[in-house]
C-alpha cells in the first residue's frame, strides 16, 4: 500500500488519537494484518460467553464494536480490553513468524545455545517474536489511555497489560531430535506460542476473579473497593463498577438482551432457561437437523456415513412484555 492509500486508511478508522494514527501511517502492512486477525479474538471472546447473557456480542452501528458497553467500567469490559490487547500481541507474533511482515521475523535473539530440564540444545527453527509484538501493541493500544490519564484510563491499561501477558505465559519450548534412530543426542528447539484458546481460557478464569477496584489517594494505581477484597495482582483483571443483569435490552449500558437467544431446558447453570431468560419463559419450536450417522471405514483411508434427520426441539427466550 502506497503512502497515500495508508494515509487514507489511517484518517479514516474512528477513535484513533494522533500517536496512533502516525503509527498506522509508519506502519500499514502491521494494521491490516491486525484489523484481519480481529475475527479470531472476538470468536474467542464470544466462545468463552457463549452461554451467559452476555455473549460478547457486536454490534455494527456504532463507531465500535461493542457499542455502549466501553463506555462503562465493568468486569466484561476489562475482559474485553485484554482479550483484544492479546489478540493485538497473538496476530502480530504470528503475521511476523510467518514472514507477512518487512519490520519483523523470527526473534533474533534466539542463537546458539541454551539448557533447559533435559539437557542443552542448540537454537533454530522459527521463534515466535513475542516481545516485538508486545512492544507494539502496547505502544499502539495504549496511547489512547495514555492521553487521557483518568481513573479508567488507569483501569485500561492494566487490563490491556494482562492480556499481553497472558499470551507470554504460554510460550513453550518445542523441539526436534536428531541422532541415530532419533536418538535425541542433539535437539533443535524454537519457543512457540501456544494456540490462542490457552490465553482465552486463562482470561476467562481471570475474569471470573477479577477484583473490583478504586483509584487510591495519590490516582497512581489501585486498592481494592471493599475491606474484604484482595489487593489486585499486575495479571488480574480489575474493574471499578457493577455489571448489569444484561436481561433487558437497554442501549445506554450496552446490554442487547437475551430475548432470542437459545436456552437449555434441563440445565440448572447460566445456559439454563431460567437464568438466561431472567424468569420471562421461554418459546419451544421443533426444527429439522440434518447429521452425518452410522459411519463406517473402508479399506484404509475412507470413511462413509449416512445424513440422518431428526426433529429436535430449541427453546429461545422470551422477549420483553
Amino acid at each position: 500500500m502506497g503512502t497515500l492509500g495508508s494515509q487514507v486508511m489511517c484518517d479514516n478508522i474512528p477513535g484513533l488519537v494522533n500517536k496512533q494514527r502516525q503509527l498506522c501511517r509508519q506502519h500499514p502492512r502491521v494494521m491490516q494484518a491486525i484489523g484481519a486477525g480481529m475475527k479470531d479474538w472476538i470468536s474467542e471472546c464470544q466462545h468463552q460467553f457463549r452461554s451467559h447473557r452476555w455473549n460478547c456480542n457486536t454490534t455494527a452501528r456504532d463507531h465500535n464494536l461493542f457499542g455502549r458497553l466501553l463506555l462503562r467500567s465493568s468486569r466484561e469490559v476489562a475482559f474485553v480490553y485484554a482479550i483484544s490487547s492479546a489478540g493485538v500481541v497473538y496476530t502480530l507474533a504470528r503475521a511476523c513468524s510467518q514472514g507477512e511482515l518487512d519490520s519483523c521475523s523470527c526473534d533474533p535473539t534466539k542463537k546458539g545455545s541454551s539448557r533447559d530440564a533435559k539437557g542443552s540444545f542448540d537454537w533454530g527453527g522459527c521463534s515466535d517474536h513475542v516481545e516485538h509484538a508486545m512492544r507494539f501493541s502496547q505502544a499502539f493500544v495504549d496511547a489512547k489511555e495514555r492521553k487521557e490519564r483518568d481513573a479508567r484510563a488507569l483501569m485500561n491499561l492494566h487490563n490491556n497489560r494482562a492480556g499481553r501477558k497472558a499470551v507470554k505465559r504460554f510460550m513453550t519450548l518445542e523441539c526436534k531430535c536428531h541422532g541415530v534412530s532419533g536418538s535425541c543426542s542433539v535437539r533443535t528447539c524454537w519457543l512457540a506460542m501456544a494456540d490462542f484458546r490457552r490465553t482465552g481460557d486463562h482470561l476467562r478464569k481471570r475474569y471470573n476473579g477479577a477484583v473490583q477496584v478504586a483509584v487510591n489517594q495519590y490516582g497512581t494505581g489501585f486498592t481494592a473497593a471493599h475491606a474484604h477484597f484482595k489487593r489486585p495482582s499486575k495479571n488480574d483483571l480489575v474493574y471499578f463498577e457493577d455489571s448489569p443483569d444484561y436481561c433487558i435490552r437497554d442501549h445506554e449500558s450496552g446490554s442487547m438482551g437475551t430475548g432470542g437467544r437459545v436456552c437449555n431446558r434441563t440445565s440448572r447453570g447460566v445456559d439454563g432457561c431460567e437464568v438466561m431468560c431472567c424468569g420471562r419463559g421461554y418459546d419451544t419450536s421443533r426444527v429439522s437437523r440434518t447429521t452425518k450417522c452410522e459411519c463406517k471405514f473402508h479399506w484404509c483411508c475412507a470413511v462413509h456415513c449416512r445424513d440422518c434427520h431428526q426433529q429436535v426441539d430449541v427453546h429461545t427466550c422470551k422477549g420483553q412484555t
